[in-house]
């Protein structure tokens, strides 16, 4: 039987916002916004908050704990090791990578990133889907609408080969980087990677790539405390609802938008 679950990462020792998952948006915690938009997903069985075993995350599993959230706790650094054991231990089949810094994820989109993981292509059977890859590839969708899914047989083998700091830390690059891609009839992207598995990646039909709807600074938290107010519903609402706010009020992209995105090989200094 399927079950595919949806593990959000997150800690409280974020070098560039310290304590962001849990810091006021709109009257919630972060953390819960984006278990409140994840929850929304017609394709995810279960979600769970996969936070470290450092006593700094304590907080974040009191939290969980509080509001009936499932929570599993690993390695600080190694987070490819705490999805993997976040994964047995609820039994996965389908892995959605989600980050706790990404208040206005977008149900649908995870929806359709799971889709196209289940779905063959050119006769191949998908082993990871994405809704952007990080540089040199070009991502069409808002930062901060990240979604990665994958199967347990190709996040078993990652964590089983992979070594190099970023592979460990940022979850799932040894399944695609280096992968040439090719366009598919979809407007979507296809390839298959040099470690062997088979990627697909989900675009945008108008290129928004270079909005920035993270929180991973201050200035990132500001642009979400003003936006919030302005959705239509802060709870049902979908990436184009946001698109049409930040038109017609210019000056709240502003507050963010000479934030510099970390990449995929950044790591944390401290895991060296």
């Amino acid at each position: 039987m399927s079950n595919c679950v949806a593990i959000i990462q997150g800690r409280m020792s974020s070098s560039r916002l310290p304590g962001k998952v849990l810091l006021d948006i709109g009257g919630k915690p972060m953390l819960q916004r984006v278990i409140e938009r994840v929850g929304q997903s017609t394709r995810v069985d279960k979600i769970v908050v996969a936070t470290s075993n450092d006593p700094s995350d304590d907080p974040i599993e009191k939290w969980c704990l509080e509001n009936k959230v499932a929570c599993h706790r690993g390695s600080l650094h190694d987070v490819l090791d705490r999805f993997h054991g976040a994964a047995i231990a609820f039994n996965a089949t389908t892995i959605v990578r989600v980050t706790a810094d990404c208040p206005f994820i977008d149900p649908v989109l995870i929806d359709e990133t799971i889709q196209l993981l289940e779905r063959p292509i050119n006769g191949h059977s998908i082993d990871f889907a994405a809704n952007r890859l990080p540089p040199p590839y070009h991502r069409t969708f808002p930062i901060g609408l990240d979604v990665e899914v994958c199967t347990m047989h190709a996040l078993q083998k990652a964590w089983k080969d992979s070594s190099e700091l970023f592979h460990r830390e940022h979850v799932m690059p040894y399944l695609y980087e280096d992968t040439p891609l090719v366009d598919i009839a979809d407007g979507n992207q296809w390839g298959i990677s040099k470690a062997g598995f088979n990627i697909a990646v989900l675009n945008a039909k108008v290129d928004e790539g270079e909005k920035r709807w993270t929180v991973d600074t201050p200035e990132d938290l500001a642009f979400a405390r003003v936006l919030v107010p302005l959705l239509p519903n802060e709870l049902h609402f979908d990436w184009m609802d946001m698109i049409e706010i930040t038109r017609q009020h210019p000056e709240i992209a502003s507050i963010n938008s000479e934030v510099k995105h970390k990449t995929m090989k950044d790591v944390d200094e401290r895991a060296k």
